[in-house]
């Protein structure tokens, strides 16, 4: 059996996730369900002779906390042998790659149902598995224009800007694989059998747009943007300029919210500001907040605001994110090898999760995973001489 005991706390506790190296939205996954508890074990590239010296300090990618990490070159006879012993003891495997990949590599979800039937084996891709783009290169940026989230974002003036990787790689994708991947599990404990859970950030996206779509449905949306409630359009939903050059943002979309705003900036006799929802006043209301929240610095705004109904905050950088109280109070940041980092959500009132560990060099692991899984030590020996796979020293 593979040891999880270093690793069992969290509602995932018990549960073992092999996760093939990749970049973004597969990592990401597979460290919410290592903080969750799974004790998830990321299969890196054997790279001997690659040790990282010890007197260079090692950070490592924050999406590998709480993962162990082995270095096995799949390629190899002996290197897939591996993957399918270690796949023949764990819940799912999750990757990354092209469609296909796997399968030549002899790693497909056949070749492993065959080994373990119960597995539950998580793709994640940009385009799917399927369709005429699914054996074509994109990154974040491609699947959210092509799913209409990229096209929805910005001024009607500008090019839409990217909403970083967010949407693609982290929302519609990374998340959704989680959220798959839990689902089939849930679902082998009624059935037995595995899963091919089929991950894909375009059909992610589109998938996040369903709230919108429902609004362009019953006419309450404008296919085109910053022409909407929730774009921009709306003077009051949408950031304003501060008089230090930072910003406050005001989400006031009900009536209450927004007479709140109205009395706190003495505006609630102003003819301008009675219709909230008379889009031919928006845009003098736009000029005029802009013209009042210049006037003062951010710090102002949040005071005036602070524990009221008005639905305005500070624009935080990450780092004033990290230090606000409130963030502080709900130790909703930690640091981990001096990396500070968004702590593990959701929480649990029975469950407590644990202090993911530092990310770990490629083939920390190798060796003790290789003996729990009943290679001796002349075995692991052999197999890192003919370099198979690499430990964190080898």
């Amino acid at each position: 059996m593979l040891q999880t005991t270093q690793l069992a706390s969290g509602p995932l506790a018990g549960y073992v996730v092999v996760e093939m190296a990749g970049l973004g939205p597969c990592p990401f996954a597979g460290m919410v369900l290592a903080d969750l508890g799974a004790d998830v074990i990321r299969v890196e590239r054997a790279r001997p002779g690659s040790h990282v010296p010890e007197d260079l300090r090692f950070v490592g990618n924050p999406l590998d906390r709480g993962k162990r990490s082995i270095a096995v070159d799949v390629k190899r006879d002996e290197g897939r042998a591996i993957i399918m012993a270690l796949c023949g003891r764990a819940d799912a495997l999750i990757e990354g790659y092209r469609p296909g990949v796997m399968e030549r590599l002899g790693l497909g979800p056949t070749a492993l149902h065959e080994r373990q039937p119960g597995l539950v084996y998580g793709r994640m891709t940009g385009w799917g598995q399927s369709g005429p783009l699914s054996s074509t290169a994109g990154h974040d940026i491609n699947y959210i224009a092509l799913a209409g989230g990229l096209g929805t974002i910005g001024r009607q003036e500008d090019p839409p800007p990217p909403p970083l990787n967010l949407v693609g790689d982290f929302g519609g994708g990374g998340m959704l694989l989680a959220v798959g991947v839990l689902a089939a599990l849930l679902q082998r404990m009624r059935t037995g059998v595995g899963e091919v859970v089929d991950a894909a950030m375009v059909d992610g996206t589109s998938l996040l747009l369903t709230m919108v779509y429902g609004m362009l449905g019953e006419g309450a949306w404008r296919d085109e943007r910053q022409s909407n409630l929730l774009d921009g359009a709306a003077p009051f939903y949408r950031s304003y300029r501060c008089s230090d050059g930072r910003f406050v943002a005001i989400g006031a979309l009900e009536p209450q919210f927004y007479r709140t705003v109205l009395e706190r900036l003495d505006l609630e006799e102003d003819p301008t500001f009675a219709q909230q929802y008379d889009r031919r006043y928006w845009p003098e209301m736009h000029r005029r907040f802009e013209e009042i929240f210049v006037t003062q610095d951010r710090q102002h705004w949040e005071d005036l605001f602070a524990q009221t109904d008005g639905c305005v905050s500070p624009v935080l950088s990450l780092v004033e994110a990290a230090d606000h109280p409130h963030a502080r109070e709900r130790k909703s940041y930690l640091e981990i090898s001096g990396v500070r980092q968004p702590a593990p959500a959701p929480r649990f009132a029975n469950s407590s999760l644990k202090v993911p560990s530092a990310p770990v060099r490629s083939g920390t692991d190798t060796r003790s995973v290789l003996l729990e899984l009943g290679y001796s030590e002349s075995e692991v020996s052999s197999l890192v001489d003919l370099g198979i796979v690499s430990t964190d020293g080898t």
